[in-house]
C-alpha cells in the first residue's frame, strides 16, 4: 500500500505520486466511496497530451457517472489497462492497483497536502 502522507491530493478527489517527471494519478479512497461501485472506466491513451483542469477520463458506478481531470499537463505515459478490465480496483485498492494514469508532467502546480485534503474531506 502506498504512503498516503507522502501523496499529493487535488480539491477534485485525486491523488498523485511524483517520482521524477512522471505524476501517478488516482481517485482517493474517499472519492472511491462516494462513487460507490465501480463497474466501468475510461482512460486517456498513451501519447495522449493533457492539460491540466480538463477532462481525461470518465468513471462510471452503480450510482454515478465521474469525470476524471488532468491534475498535471503533459503526455500520458501509460493508462491502468487493469482498472479498465477490472474497475472495481477502484473501490478496493483505490492507492495501490487502483491508480488510472501516469503523465510525463511539464510542471507541477501546487497540491494540496495529506493533511489539508483530510481537513476538506472532514477528517
Amino acid at each position: 500500500m502506498t504512503d498516503q502522507t507522502a501523496l499529493h491530493y487535488t480539491e477534485e478527489h485525486e491523488w498523485i505520486a511524483i517520482d521524477g517527471d512522471v505524476a501517478t494519478i488516482g481517485i482517493t479512497d474517499y472519492a472511491a466511496e462516494k462513487l460507490g461501485d465501480v463497474v466501468f472506466v475510461e482512460l486517456p491513451a498513451a501519447g495522449t497530451t493533457v492539460t491540466e483542469g480538463t477532462v481525461v477520463g470518465e468513471i462510471e458506478s452503480t450510482k454515478s457517472v465521474g469525470e476524471l481531470f488532468a491534475p498535471v499537463s503533459g503526455e500520458v505515459v501509460e493508462a491502468n489497462q487493469t482498472v479498465v478490465d477490472s474497475p472495481e480496483l477502484v473501490n478496493s485498492d483505490p492507492f495501490g492497483e487502483g491508480w488510472l494514469i501516469k503523465v510525463n508532467a511539464s510542471s507541477l502546480p501546487k497540491f494540496l497536502t495529506h493533511a489539508e485534503y483530510r481537513a476538506l474531506v472532514g477528517e
